[in-house]
């Protein structure tokens, strides 16, 4: 067994009398650094003998510990809640062998602490583990959600009215709700999770890595790793998700999706289909601070969600013309990028059993430059689409969507692909780039009732009279200008023409 020693980090928390909320993906280790920080208020010296903290530490005080955790379980609704917040303060009260008379959750956590302090002498340090599972848990049903939120409301703002009798706070979770709808209550809580200080308190570092996993690590592709499971940043040193190395290494080194298997994102591709989300703008992010930073139940972001659950990542940081802090952002790793991208080919195309089918098909013509037998395989791909896809949605009625089922597609293929590629002279809609060979791509949308082929072909039309291609003739590579022209009626490709250049 090894142990990565975050305390230093954690030292510099607790030496202040402080509130924090980190905000990290599922698996990142949140859960181990909360037990932590229990396990060094309580004294308990012995899981500390010989990390950074260990000679720093007061031992000889103990304070008087309260965990909020919301980790296990799922909780359906307001009165499930409740009744889980009352079993959690019942343990403690116990626990702690204190008496309350109140009769309401709120009352009793208030007294709780109040009572905590008085008989212990210590002020009372207060843990919250996954405070927002509870509403991510119901966020397919907003009603529900945003019911499930005050009564996490309700608890969470006791904090503020028992202040004098807090030693320290610490809440953490995968989102970051606003202050307005969730923590209102406790305007007093420090936000560490893009705090470059604090970058790396959850997950390995690459130094982490290659000396305390080195005995298990000996020999690695480094390179190889590093693509696969690196490129977390919180404004600090990029990190890996902990979950894939551990099964990694238990997995006898074999590279799979490990963490991505453990979740489904499907909320999360209901919500890019119900927005109509334009998926090749995943490729290039460009964001404000105030789109990372929260969300609230009845106004949901899906780039937001994104960026808080792990699937997307900051690439990097800037400041903006109008002196604001933005930020680029990005899939972090190759598991990420090639796991969600299966899924946005499942949600946008519900083709299951074909998809690896025609992935592989299509990156053969690709990867060989078969422009002839490209038209008819990318018929057939969207032929296979189910027409109860578009049942209740408008999806087929926009370009957006044809080429957010080709971005899909060629990203899971793990392509080049530049969307919306500017030139000096505009932009074309989407290059591909794979082996030896580039494929420039504008994508027209016909809402004809019957189509008709167009001589010449408008969509390739733009690409000469815009000379797309200028900028890709002198790279080595075979360079394709490929007119895609999709009918609203039928649903699919209807007319395809190509000049080599």
């Amino acid at each position: 067994m090894v142990y990565v020693d975050k305390t230093p980090l954690i030292w510099q928390m607790v030496q202040q009398t402080a509130r924090f909320f980190l905000s990290r993906p599922r698996r990142f280790g949140k859960s181990l650094l909360v037990d932590t920080l229990k396990e060094l208020f309580e004294g308990n010296r012995a899981l500390f003998e010989g990390l950074y903290i260990d000679d720093k530490w007061d031992w000889s005080k103990q304070y008087p510990v309260i965990t909020l955790d919301f980790a296990s379980g799922v909780l359906q609704n307001r009165a499930q809640l409740d009744q889980h917040i009352y079993e959690l303060l019942q343990t403690h009260l116990k626990r702690l062998e204190i008496e309350v008379s109140a009769q309401s959750l709120n009352g009793q956590f208030a007294e709780l602490i109040l009572k905590a302090r008085e008989k212990y002498g210590q002020k009372v340090v207060v843990l919250v583990d996954e405070y927002d599972k509870p509403i991510l848990d119901n966020i397919d049903y907003p009603e529900r959600a945003a019911e499930v939120r005050e009564g996490l409301k309700n608890i969470y703002s006791v904090l503020k009215g028992q202040d004098a009798h807090l030693q320290f706070v610490f809440m953490t979770g995968v989102t970051k709700f606003s202050k307005v709808s969730l923590f209102s209550g406790i305007n007093q809580l420090k936000d560490i999770t893009l705090d470059e200080n604090y970058a790396t308190i959850c997950g390995y570092t690459q130094t982490d890595l290659e000396t305390t996993f080195a005995g298990h690590l000996a020999g690695v592709d480094w390179a190889q790793l590093k693509t696969w499971y690196n490129g977390y940043q919180f404004l600090g040193e990029a990190v890996y998700n902990p979950y894939d190395i551990l099964l990694f290494i238990s997995g006898n080194r074999r590279y799979r999706n490990y963490w991505f298997e453990t979740g489904n994102p499907s909320f999360l591709i209901k919500l890019f289909q119900q927005k109509a989300y334009f998926l090749p703008d995943l490729e290039q992010l460009e964001v404000s601070e105030e789109i990372l930073d929260s969300f609230d139940v009845e106004r949901i972001n899906p780039v937001t969600l994104l960026f808080q659950t792990g699937y997307l990542t900051i690439k990097k940081a800037y400041t903006d013309v109008m002196g604001e802090q933005a930020f680029v952002l990005a899939v972090p790793n190759h598991e990420v990028k090639m796991a969600l991208n299966n899924q946005l080919i499942e949600g946008y195309c519900q083709i299951d059993t074909e998809k690896k089918a025609l992935r592989t098909e299509l990156f053969t013509l690709l990867h060989q430059g078969a422009i002839d037998e490209l038209k008819p395989m990318l018929q057939r791909l969207f032929a296979s689409i189910p027409w109860r896809n578009f049942t209740n949605n408008d999806l087929p009625n926009s370009e957006g969507y044809y080429a957010s089922v080709l971005y899909a597609f060629f990203a899971s293929l793990n392509a080049a692909i530049t969307p919306e590629d500017t030139t000096n002279h505009g932009q074309v809609d989407m290059t591909v780039e794979l082996g030896d060979f580039i494929y420039i791509m504008e994508i027209k949308l016909d809402k004809s009732a019957d189509y008709l082929e167009q001589t010449p072909n408008p969509a390739l039309q733009q690409i000469q009279d815009k000379d797309y291609a200028q900028k890709y003739r002198h790279q080595g590579k075979t360079v394709f200008e490929v007119g895609l022209i999709f009918n609203q009626q039928q649903r699919n490709l209807v007319q395809m023409d190509w000049l080599l250049r």
